[in-house]
């Protein structure tokens, strides 16, 4: 059966916009979806579903958490072939030393990713830009908090998008059972 993971964006960072994963993972179970968990405590849930469509996946979990929980986020919905494409194209794995310093951003539409390409001015060595075709990767040697270019992803220039380091990438990986790309 199909794997996919929804990406929620925003949530459970700071004192609002709560969500328990238990309670989560319930909520995707009454969907009628799979095999639920989850993966930290970040807004991660690996589902299969035998419906394929992503966006209505993205639509229907959206609308339960809106209801259930009073919390509207973004929710992006990715295939373990969508994944497997995004740690293949990864470039930056090459160099990143510390993966939790390197961010993998998702859209839901090809057009959202190409508006984060006003990230890449904003990068100062040498942290390196690479808006691929599934994913755009950011990595910050020196550090997330200190970077402009990540600054404006986690904010509102990147609120089509919802990213993860590559640490976490290789865990959701791991669980849908699409091996990252081992570029080192």
């Amino acid at each position: 059966m199909p794997r996919f993971v929804a990406l929620l964006r925003g949530i459970n960072v700071g004192k609002a916009r709560r969500v328990p994963m238990a309670e989560l993972r319930t909520l995707l179970a009454t969907l009628g979806y799979r095999d639920v968990q989850t993966l930290l405590n970040s807004g991660n849930a690996i589902f299969e579903s035998t419906t394929r469509s992503t966006p209505a996946h993205a639509h229907r979990i959206e609308t339960a958490l809106a209801e259930s929980f009073g919390i509207e986020t973004h929710v992006i919905v990715k295939s373990s072939a969508d994944l497997a494409a995004i740690c293949a194209e990864n470039e930056l794995a090459a160099v990143a030393t510390d993966p939790s310093r390197l961010l993998v951003a998702c859209t839901a539409r090809a057009d959202d990713l190409h508006s984060l390409a006003l990230l890449a001015p904003l990068t100062r060595p040498p942290e390196k830009f690479l808006l691929g075709r599934h994913a755009a990767y950011l990595w910050c040697p020196n550090g997330i908090l200190e970077s402009r270019a990540a600054e404006a992803l986690l904010g509102k220039a990147g609120r089509v998008a919802t990213s993860r380091n590559w640490a976490t990438v290789g865990k959701i990986a791991a669980l849908m059972e699409c091996k990252p790309l081992d570029r080192s």
